[in-house]
């Protein structure tokens, strides 16, 4: 728990609170945040970037270290931009904001430079990192799905939008150029309606999906989490703003129970060689459609896929990865830990008319050596975990004698420890590269690709 300033020094307190301070911004950390010194102690600054002088006032003290608030940039960095967003420094996102994008991309691979070095694989077991050109697509207006909070202030007034930084509460949000552009600017649109609800407090939070169509039509989704029983008149409500701006609205009444109460195009993204994923508002997807795309490709060309390769695809979901990757191979094995997710990816591989790949349901976090799909002389193999990592699944697929494994992850952190593990194993590191999904935020994915 935070260690705020005491009543029992009043003086030194308020003198410390109502002073304000001059930083020289040394560095940023992990998190994008910037770090100087005060008092023989780092102090933590969001807002600020390195080889920058600020004007601050202190916020918090720990024993270790202090935090402050940015008041003022007295010298701004060379590599400083105009914040793209209104709500910058109040939403919780895009904490890269004032830095260049390009110098956004720097920053996180030397994140992941630095964790790996921390796990000792840096230095201790590699030189030198063999860094690939990082994958992009344009920094602006490039989310495809987002959940928007809904919360209700005293006067039971709704408040649309975004988490504050670390906190529950939410900060009001009028538009967010992260989303793409029919998503936007839903954000007063979403409070008018919420505000004439018969039963406000009924919603709990909407999330909003952007898709193509047929004839490449813009598909908006609208999905409403109900905490209490919908009434007619607030139906009626929604299915009017539906039809005004062309929403498909599906309301989530808990339970994995959803209704869609107008005419509905299935959720489909489009993928190389005609592939089509269908999904449901529930189901996971990677929010940036470019970057997906770019993923996949480069996942495909550091494979070196061969006719007769025959792949394991470790936590495929839907098949994002298995499905392209099966046009140009023998065979594909997706494994998945969830039944429902394991079900879709069969359909999506049955509605592409692929008969060589496969899709089983595990769980990858425990022993599966012995399971019937693991005993397929698979020549090379894809993992692409959620943050957590699978340091258990690396473990067992060095028992495999696979010459080849593509790691895809979304944590620095569990990167490089299940790293040491195919590295102790007799892998070696032979391309890594940046994925980009999230820009303007402090959040990196990499590619990896090992080889015996």
């Amino acid at each position: 728990m935070a260690n705020f300033f005491k009543a029992s020094d009043k003086k030194t307190t308020q003198a410390k609170i109502k002073s304000n301070i001059m930083i020289d911004i040394d560095k940023l950390d992990m998190n994008g945040c910037g770090v100087g010194h005060y008092q023989n102690k780092p102090i933590f600054i969001d807002g600020c970037l390195p080889q920058e002088k600020v004007e601050v006032r202190l916020i918090e003290q720990k024993n270790k270290f202090y935090r402050g608030r940015l008041l003022k940039v007295n010298v701004a960095s060379s590599k400083r931009v105009k914040v793209q967003c209104q709500h910058f420094g109040l939403c919780g996102g895009c904490d890269l904001q004032p830095l260049d994008y390009k110098e956004q991309l720097v920053f996180k691979q030397k994140k992941v430079t630095e964790l790996l070095s921390r796990s000792g694989i840096v230095h201790n077991i590699i030189s030198q990192l063999p860094w690939q050109e990082p994958i992009v697509s344009q920094p602006w207006h490039y989310r495809r799905k987002a959940r928007i909070g809904v919360q209700f202030d005293k006067k039971s007034q709704a408040i649309i939008g975004f988490r504050q930084k670390a906190t529950n509460q939410l900060v009001p949000i009028k538009s967010c150029p992260t989303l793409v552009k029919p998503l936007s600017d839903i954000f007063p649109i979403l409070q008018t309606v919420i505000a004439k609800l018969n039963v406000k407090k009924a919603v709990g939070h909407v999330e909003v999906i952007y898709t193509h169509g047929e004839n490449d039509q813009d598909i908006v989704t609208v999905v409403i989490r109900q905490l209490k029983a919908l009434n007619e008149q607030d139906r009626s409500l929604w299915l009017a703003y539906a039809k005004q701006h062309r929403w498909q609205v599906v309301f989530d009444l808990g339970k994995d129970k959803f209704e869609q109460v107008n005419d509905h195009q299935e959720l489909t993204y489009g993928l190389a060689d005609n592939i089509d994923i269908n999904f449901t508002n529930d189901d996971f997807i990677q929010v940036n459609q470019d970057v997906n795309k770019a993923m996949i490709k480069q996942a495909m060309d550091w494979l070196t896929l061969v006719p007769n390769d025959r792949l394991l695809d470790l936590f495929c979901g839907l098949g994002n990865f298995s499905l392209p990757i099966a046009k140009k191979i023998e065979q594909v094995i997706g494994v998945e830990g969830v039944q429902t997710m394991v079900d879709k990816a069969k359909a999506n591989a049955t509605n592409n008319q692929l008969d060589n790949c496969q899709f089983y349901q595990a769980d990858l976090n425990s022993i599966w050596l012995k399971q019937s799909w693991a005993k397929n002389n698979f020549t090379k193999v894809l993992l692409d975990p959620a943050r957590a990592g699978a340091e258990l699944a690396v473990s067992q697929l060095a028992q495999l004698a696979v010459g080849t494994i593509l790691y895809v992850s979304c944590d620095p952190a569990t990167l490089a420890r299940d790293s040491q593990i195919l590295l102790a194993k007799g892998y070696k590191i032979v391309k890594i590269g940046l994925i980009d999904m999230f820009s303007q935020t402090k959040h990196v994915e990499t590619m990896i690709l090992f080889c015996k």
